[in-house]
């Protein structure tokens, strides 16, 4: 139920950020920065942790990880709720489809990590995808590729951080707060802020912002902690294909028959990276059933240790052999 709730409310996404308008993307941006900052402060003081801040601002490193991983999820989170608001849901679908492709693509090309054949096979076929949707297009699919490429950049940069989701994303979030709270007040100098323009229930709608972004945070956390990974890889799915299905059935976004042909073959190649996913775990826990048997089978059939010469009675010294 944590991992339905987290990924269905990453799906329905696009239903929320229209209600924002007129509010421009910029805006929109800024305020959910400021507003998950807000959430994130009162949900750490509330559970008491925050004993990793003081470690954390001992290491340069990992606090140059933390200004990437904002600056690339906020490029993300910018990107995708201009397209939505602009008529591209299906587009910013495709990206999170593309997303696992590219981050396996970061693996080999930057962790020099090592692909089964079923991996490349599934690269491939995402390649020929994107060159399929460029025709369909008329142009590369840079919504969507860019999309797919901030998420993998900000993935790997908290990889590399090695925080807890909701620890990392308030750091994350200290980042972005001065930048986004000067900008809404340059706008509100300038006149171009909605904030008080336009009623009660769109300030209320641009203050549910922090709550928006931060609620299936947690539910994803809770949900890792008690899955399977192979069952959060097939749950992330669910989140591109509502968001697919939202902008088919309810915007009715165009999809001629070679957007079709490119979609099919990226859940082509989605398909195959979760038969090999899912493969490879099976043989690793018989291996590791295997394993544990031949332990017990061992344990069970080893010879007993050798049964100590009683000393004679004599008094004598027992023999050194």
């Amino acid at each position: 139920m944590y991992g339905f709730a987290a990924y269905g409310i990453w799906g329905l996404f696009p239903l929320f950020w229209p209600l924002l308008e007129p509010a421009g993307a910029d805006e929109i941006l800024a305020h959910r920065m400021v507003w998950t900052m807000a959430v994130m402060g009162i949900l750490l003081l509330a559970l008491r942790r925050w004993s990793w801040i003081r470690p954390l601002l001992r290491q340069p490193k990992r606090l140059a990880l933390i200004v990437v991983a904002s600056a690339t999820i906020s490029a993300n989170w910018g990107l995708y709720i201009w397209a939505v608001n602009s008529g591209h849901v299906v587009e910013a679908a495709l990206g999170y489809f593309i997303n696992p492709l590219v981050s396996i693509a970061f693996g080999v090309l930057l962790l020099r990590e090592r692909l089964r054949r079923a991996q490349w096979i599934a690269v491939g076929v995402g390649a020929g995808a994107v060159a399929v949707l460029t025709v369909g297009y008329g142009e590369l699919p840079w919504i969507a590729l860019c999309l797919a490429f901030s998420f993998a950049t900000y993935g790997l940069a908290k990889k590399r951080v090695g925080l807890d989701g909701m620890e990392s994303l308030a750091a994350e979030t200290v980042v972005q707060f001065l930048p986004a709270l000067g900008f809404l007040f340059f706008l509100g100098s300038r006149g171009g802020s909605t904030f008080t323009t336009e009623g009660t229930g769109h300030v209320l709608l641009l203050i549910s912002c922090g709550a928006v972004t931060a609620l299936p945070l947690v539910c994803f956390g809770g949900a890792a902690v008690r899955l399977p990974l192979s069952t959060i890889g097939l749950l992330q799915y669910l989140t591109p294909l509502a968001q697919f299905v939202l902008g088919v059935t309810v915007f009715h976004e165009a999809m001629p028959p070679e957007r079709w042909a490119g979609f099919s073959l990226v859940w082509l190649a989605l398909a195959l990276l979760t038969w090999d996913a899912l493969h490879n775990a099976h043989r690793s826990r018989l291996a590791l059933r295997e394993a544990a048997a031949a332990a017990a089978l061992a344990a069970g059939t080893a010879p007993l240790p050798p049964v100590p010469t009683p000393e004679p009675a004599t008094g004598a010294e027992p023999s050194r052999h």
